[in-house]
């Protein structure tokens, strides 16, 4: 048995070959996804290496960054401490730093590098090590920064802008003059940053602490070096013994820490979000290893029968099918490894695309990548087989003595049954999910969804018959004879038509799903936008960071401008928890806005009252009158809830106060948003291009009209519908080439009824065209059955979510009918290498064959 198996896996590899691709994509998918996220996470670790000192001091409350530096404190280190604290037993050295956030390179086409997610990094030079001595960068060409006017760029960023040491190079920020103009030096690699897409610029030292902190003798840190057999412990002690009050001092071990466990968390994430589209990979991969296997069991029943005649028992057929899924499996999962490193390229490219640039640090393939790939490959492939090979111990030796024996494929009664009883049990758990019920809604929501795409797919011999039955009435008007055989042919075995169509279906359903949220979800910001903003301007920053209020100044001051809304934001430590607040003029906010306030007044602001978001209040049993601890930058006071109510596109965060509060609390007067109202009778072009003119010095600032305002806010939108579907088109392909193998496999059983056609006078052409309508079908049918799931899904989903901001349900029709057509594109290109093969089959041999 064992020789006979090996021999029927060479007779029949050709038709193994495409389950086997199914296996290397869906495997690659797997593959990709671990080498993508472990490159990721060895690129990120290197922000725990090299970026600490051996003890970090900074202000408390601060994360030791500068006055916009997106850190949330304003506070810094006097110069006269770094002698203090070198002096401290155990230190060998300390060395001031200065960092901060949001400063970035213009190239030279007068576009920002790097603005599109990772953050624009500034830091000061220094000669002193990190902790445990390693270098915090190295010096790839020129010089380091020695006066004012001059930088270091990290290689990334200069070789994306094109910038040479010798070369000008412009940068923006929010908090130095927006005319910046500096001299590069030389370039360099930086500890953990250059390879995750971040840009970093290093200036000297005086000049980082004129433009970042107002001036000398200030530094956003202080590093600590521990000396020759001085742990990080003891030497943290002994710093904290000297500081004064409002300092703090840590270990460069447990902030290395918090960051690695910030990166684990996000990681996490990343990894779950791309194996769940490995998953659909594998499971429509898996419909067509079920199909192919099917397929090849019936055409090869009389040999199975034989070899039942012979003395092979039930149990030896069905492991011979069995060993064959385990050849399938294991040399298609080892490909697949080998082609997930090359599909990690694709993905880190899409990645790429939004912001998330690893440039060209090379891929990270660890043993775990390779096990899990070659197991869940493996154990996929097999478990599919395992129906097909079950149904091939089943055939009886007498088989063997007829000459058109076909084996049944399993009873249709039993197959609607369990698909209608998962249909059901997935809707069911599907409603549950959505409802919130369970410990892990979430869960039950992924379960219920399976159930119901596997429920549909059994019941989709059924559920297609309408969609062929229309296809069948275009096909006779339109095409005759040849379409009524295709129709039929189409119609012959429902089971496989069915399941071929399935594998498509699972791709166009959750490509429907997202394509509906997609539109939702910028219907519904339309509407917010539409409904809670009345400003003829919004000026706002490209990269989602404050911008200096002198900006907003000059708006105001534009002849034209009647009134400025300026809206600002910080990080705010309320009552212990870390919260982003809005900042507003609460008189003023009106004017562009209609805040939904459900109690209290937002007029009651003042400097000492504190406006909550109706879910926060709820949430933390807080009511108007209660009282609230801030903290900013070290400091704390005591204000009162004087209103609570529903976040809107103004105010977009649980936390709301007044512009005089964040004055008195310290934080840095950078806006986030600046609402315009034209002037009665204002021209508005010329209104327009003086408020363009005001802002021409900085790039990361723009103007926009309530149309263009809201065209920026869907990009993020568009740019997550642009990696779903890249990652989803991996399914889609496998899908194809499912209903490619099933018209190979179908033209081999179907050898001598083509030399039949063939010989009553069937062209070559007719042929053709007869396997390209009927690929056509199956293609179609997969679409119609995954639009309607898809809608299904999305309409579930969006009602779900109405509370949560997608309040509009928005279908995009033409976009769907797009999908229709591209599938009937795709059936037509399926049918492409079954057509030319059948076409070339020798009439007579044809004939003959058995």
């Amino acid at each position: 048995m064992l020789r006979a198996t090996w021999r029927g896996i060479l007779a029949h590899k050709l038709r193994l070959v495409l389950s086997g691709v199914a296996v290397v994509l869906g495997v690659a998918f797997v593959a990709g996804s671990y080498v993508f996220t472990d490159t990721l996470d060895r690129a990120f670790q290197g922000l725990t290496q090299g970026t600490v000192g051996d003890v970090i001091v900074r202000p408390v409350g601060g994360a030791g960054g500068a006055p916009g530096a997106g850190q949330g404190g304003t506070r810094t280190v006097p110069d006269d401490l770094v002698g203090t604290l070198a002096a401290v037993p155990g230190a060998a050295r300390a060395d001031g730093r200065v960092a901060a956030f949001g400063t970035y390179v213009v190239d030279r086409d007068g576009k920002l590098v790097g603005s599109n997610g990772p953050p624009g990094i500034v830091v000061s030079y220094s000669d002193g090590p990190a902790a445990r001595g390693l270098p915090t960068s190295t010096l790839e060409t020129g010089r380091w920064p020695g006066a004012s006017g001059e930088v270091v760029l990290d290689t990334n960023t200069a070789a994306r802008a094109g910038y040479r040491p010798g070369d000008e190079v412009p940068l923006v920020t929010s908090t130095a003059r927006p005319d910046l103009t500096v001299t590069l030096v030389g370039t360099a690699e930086f500890a953990g940053t250059s390879v995750v897409g971040a840009s970093v610029v290093m200036f000297d030292a005086e000049q980082a602490q004129e433009l970042y902190l107002g001036g000398a003798g200030q530094w956003s840190t202080v590093w600590v070096t521990a000396a020759d057999g001085t742990s990080q412990d003891e030497l943290v002690a002994a710093v904290r013994s000297e500081l004064p009050e409002g300092f703090e001092a840590t270990t460069g071990d447990a902030a290395a820490q918090r960051t690695a466990n910030r990166i684990d968390e996000a990681l996490s994430f990343v990894t779950t979000f791309l194996l769940v589209f490995a998953g659909v990979a594998l499971t429509v991969g898996a419909f067509l290893i079920v199909n192919t296997f099917s397929i090849l069991v019936a055409q090869r029943s009389r040999e199975l029968a034989l070899l039942r005649a012979i003395g092979a028992s039930r149990r030896q057929v069905s492991r011979s099918v069995l060993l064959e899924a385990l050849v399938v499996g294991l040399v298609g999962s080892a490909l697949g490894v080998a082609l997930g490193v090359v599909l990690a390229l694709g993905i880190r490219w899409v990645f790429g695309r939004v912001g998330l640039d690893l440039g060209v640090s090379a891929l990270e393939l660890r043993p775990r990548t390779v096990v899990v790939a070659l197991v869940v490959g493996v154990l996929v492939t097999v478990v599919a087989a395992y129906l097909p090979a079950r149904r091939a111990g089943a055939v009886p030796p007498v088989a063997a003595m007829r000459d058109d024996v076909v084996l049944a494929e399993g009873g249709m009664r039993r197959r609607l049954a369990v698909g209608a009883v998962l249909l059901a049990a997935g809707a069911a758990g599907m409603a549950a999910g959505l409802a919130g019920r369970g410990s892990e809604p979430t869960y039950v929501l992924g379960a219920g969804t399976f159930g119901v795409l596997v429920g549909t797919a059994l019941l989709s011999p059924v559920l297609g018959r309408p969609v062929l039955g229309v296809l069948g009435r275009l096909y006779r008007k339109g095409f005759g004879a040849v379409g009524r055989m295709a129709e039929q042919n189409a119609r012959r075995n429902p089971r496989r038509t069915g399941a071929t169509a399935s594998a498509l279906m699972i791709g166009v359903s959750l490509v429907t799903l997202m394509s509906v949220l997609g539109a939702s979800a910028k219907a519904s910001l339309d509407k917010a936008l539409a409904e809670d903003i009345v400003a003829d301007y919004i000026v706002s920053s490209v990269v989602g960071q404050g911008f200096s209020a002198a900006i907003t100044d000059a708006v105001a001051a534009t002849d034209g401008v009647e009134t400025v809304v300026r809206v600002r934001g910080a990080r705010l430590e309320v009552d212990g928890d870390r919260e982003f607040a809005t900042g507003v003029d609460p008189d003023a906010v009106t004017r562009v806005a209609t805040p939904d306030v459900v109690s209290g007044s937002l007029a009651d602001l003042g400097t000492d009252g504190i406006a909550l978001s109706d879910e926060y209040a709820v949430g933390h049993g807080l009511a108007v009158g209660s009282a609230v601890t801030l903290g900013f930058a070290g400091d704390e006071r005591a204000v009162t809830v004087v209103a609570t109510y529903v976040e809107d596109a103004v105010l977009v965060s649980d936390v709301t106060m007044s512009l005089e509060a964040f004055d008195e609390l310290g934080v840095p007067p950078t806006d986030r948003t600046a609402f315009v109202l034209a002037r009665p009778g204002t021209d508005r072009d010329a209104l327009r291009a003086a408020l363009d003119e005001a802002v021409a010095d900085l790039p990361t600032v723009t103007v926009a009209d309530q149309a263009e305002f809201a065209a920026e806010q869907r990009e993020p939108i568009d740019r997550l519908l642009f990696i779903v579907y890249a990652l989803l088109g991996l399914a889609v392909v496998i899908a194809v080439l499912g209903i490619v193998n099933t018209l190979a496999l179908s033209v081999v059983e179907r050898v001598r009824e083509i030399g039949l056609l063939r010989a009553v006078g069937l062209s070559r052409r007719q042929l053709r065209s007869m396997l390209r309508l009927e690929s056509v079908a199956i293609a179609v049918l997969g679409a119609v059955l995954g639009i309607v799931l898809g809608l299904v899904f999305s309409v579930a989903l969006q009602r779900s979510l109405a509370d949560d901001g997608i309040d509009v349900l928005a279908v995009p029709w033409w976009q769907l009918a797009g999908f229709v057509a591209v599938a009937a594109l795709v059936g037509v290109l399926a049918a492409v290498w079954p057509g030319r093969r059948a076409a070339r089959l020798d009439v007579l041999r044809a004939i003959a064959t058995e």
